[in-house]
């Protein structure tokens, strides 16, 4: 028998046994003959290949396949039923992905009856939407994929890829890429498979995983597949439990992966070692390892590290090092101190007074026609409110504050939105507009319960870094806005339940990075530079990114780097702290700047 056949034949044994392990049955053409699969096939879906190892004859041939892995690329061996004779194979460059393998059965499957609300799901079409795609992966720690390989494949009958579109901004909010194996392979089973399932972050509606593994779904139902699988990691566990309620059970098949600096945390079980770390202590430890800096973690309930590299070590708590000099702490420590240095460094600050005489904060907030409140001493947006416009809701905001600071500030209300600018080593790392936090009416939820729910999603988004406090500042926004917390708002209708913008109270953060104005980059470096400080968050109000106009709000010494991914916060930090672990040619390139 030659070669060819033998691998068919061999597949064809595979493929029983799996249909003896509960797999759907096995497909025929019209002349009653079972369609004979490609040998050794793969399919290229823009992040890497995804290698179906059950076409394979030989386990040395997949291990050979898997070593043609492209540079910056993720590829999968699916369908592995002995992984142990694979890896055999090439246990130094491969392993086993900890991941479990899950089945729906599409035709039994049945269509669900919620319907997306403030979101639709259509196929990819724009380079717009690769651009959106890409956007999401970054986000979520995946492979970026070339725009023009989204683009190609817009029309391709083996990989589909779905988009959610917000309804109200156009943004792109969720993604899933889905594989047609009879498409892809003339696969007798006429398979599918999903692969790329995320959402964005910052998406405030819910159930948008849901609709798009249900539109996959319906999708490959409609043209005759069989099943749809998927890999999901085994401790994934809010997308197992989505995978099960919508009906996906597991198989016993396994994936494989290539040893390399993206899959490191996966083989070499790195990740479990910062675990207790909060994400923005725990991005720092990752790439001081990474570059294979020494790693202590003193406090991780505080976030304290101390990194060794070498004959240098330096103790840090998040973005926070000893770089940082106590005088510019107690700067940024304090709000008033802080406007006053920055102002004699022509950067343009607000109004301001302390909340010490009412006839003065009356007279103020006369002037102003709305004002902020905010302690002279705090951080996470705790004890502020803003855009009071009647005095006794003032002088509630200024007993407030004053459970966090014996001393309150009382500030000028500047119109506009919140822009976080980070700054590392007195150079613009990172930028991003800061939303509040924001709830959609679906005509069924109380407000209550719609608050409730975002929270739960932004803690998810953020490892439980971001919630929105029932506290009576959430309900003084919400009565601004002509509801309680037990209306029932009609289906579309946009509520802002808070008016800060802080993340830790349930703000969304949307990165400008590439389009925020030279004169703001500037008003942010030379406030760094006045206080005297190498790492900063400066927070502007600001009309548009891409505008110049501005008002300087506050100075964060200890600025939440994991917030502003894809952008490279952590590796600017630590570059800054062990400039020599800068490999030789970047800083060969960024001396000769």
């Amino acid at each position: 028998m030659s070669e060819p056949k033998r691998a068919r034949a061999a597949y064809g044994h595979r493929l029983r046994k799996l249909r003896d392990r509960g797999g759907p049955p096995l497909s025929y053409d019209e002349a009653g003959q079972r369609p004979e699969p490609q040998a050794n096939a793969s399919i290229n879906c823009g992040w890497g290949r995804l290698l179906f190892a059950h076409t394979f004859d030989e386990p040395a041939e997949l291990a050979e396949a898997m070593r043609a892995e492209g540079p910056d690329r993720r590829d999968i061996a699916f369908y592995v039923h002995e992984p142990h004779v694979l890896l055999a194979a090439a246990p130094q460059e491969l392993f086993l992905d900890p991941s479990h393998t899950y089945r729906l059965d599409l035709p039994t499957y049945r269509a669900g009856r919620r319907q997306p609300r403030g979101f639709f799901v259509r196929r990819l079409s724009t380079e717009t939407d690769a651009d959106g795609v890409n956007r999401i992966y970054a986000a979520r720690g995946m492979v970026p994929v070339p725009p023009f390989f989204f683009w190609s494949k817009r029309d391709s009958r083996a990989i589909t890829l779905f988009v959610a579109e917000d309804e109200a901004t156009g943004d792109i909010i969720g993604t899933v890429t889905g594989v047609n194996h009879a498409r892809a392979f003339d696969d007798p089973e006429a398979g599918s498979s999903l692969w790329c399932l995320a959402v964005d972050p910052q998406a405030r509606q819910p159930g948008v995983g849901e609709a798009l593994v249900r539109r996959l779904a319906e999708h490959f139902q409609a043209r005759g597949c069989s099943f749809l699988d998927l890999s999901v990691l085994h401790d994934n566990a809010d997308a197992i439990r989505l995978y099960e309620k919508l009906g996906f059970s597991r198989v016993p098949v396994y994936t494989v992966k290539r040893k390399n600096p993206i899959n490191e945390k996966l083989f070499t079980g790195s990740g479990d070692a910062f675990a207790e770390l909060n994400p923005y202590a725990r991005i720092i430890a990752d790439e001081a390892s990474r570059r294979g800096i020494q790693v202590e973690v003193t406090d991780a309930a505080g976030g304290f590290l101390q990194l060794t590299w070498g004959g240098r070590s330096l103790r840090c708590r998040e973005s926070l090092s000893e770089l940082t000099s106590g005088v510019a702490v107690s700067i940024c420590d304090d709000k008033a101190v802080t406007r006053r240095v920055v102002e004699k460094a022509d950067v343009r600050v607000p109004s301001q007074i302390e909340a010490e005489e009412d006839g003065a904060v009356a007279a103020f907030l006369e002037e102003h026609g709305s004002v902020v409140v905010k302690p002279a001493r705090g951080e996470q947006g705790r004890g502020v409110a803003v855009g009071l416009d009647d005095m006794d809701d003032v002088k509630r905001a200024v007993e407030r504050a004053r459970s966090f600071s014996d001393r309150v500030l009382i500030e000028e209300q500047v119109p506009g939105d919140d822009l976080r600018l980070v700054v590392i080593d007195y150079r613009l790392v990172a930028a991003a507009l800061r939303q509040p936090a924001r709830v959609v009416g679906d005509g069924r939820s109380t407000v209550r319960a719609l608050v409730e729910q975002q929270s739960r999603r932004r803690a998810a988004a953020t490892s439980g870094e971001s919630m929105i406090p029932l506290d009576t500042e959430t309900e003084r926004c919400i009565q601004k806005a002509g509801f309680s917390l037990d209306s029932t708002p009609e289906e579309g209708i946009e509520i802002q339940v808070r008016r800060t913008a802080n993340l830790h109270t349930g703000g969304t953060i949307h990165d400008v990075t590439g389009e925020v104005h030279p004169r703001l980059v500037d008003a942010a470096t030379k406030a760094a530079k006045a206080i005297g400080i190498p790492v900063v968050g400066i927070d502007f109000m600001v009309t548009s990114p891409r505008q110049p106009h501005y008002a300087f709000i506050e100075a964060n010494e200890r600025p939440g780097l994991a917030n502003h991914e894809p952008q490279p916060t952590a590796e600017r930090f630590i570059d800054l702290l062990f400039p020599l672990s800068v490999p030789q040619a970047v800083r060969l390139v960024e001396a000769g700047r």
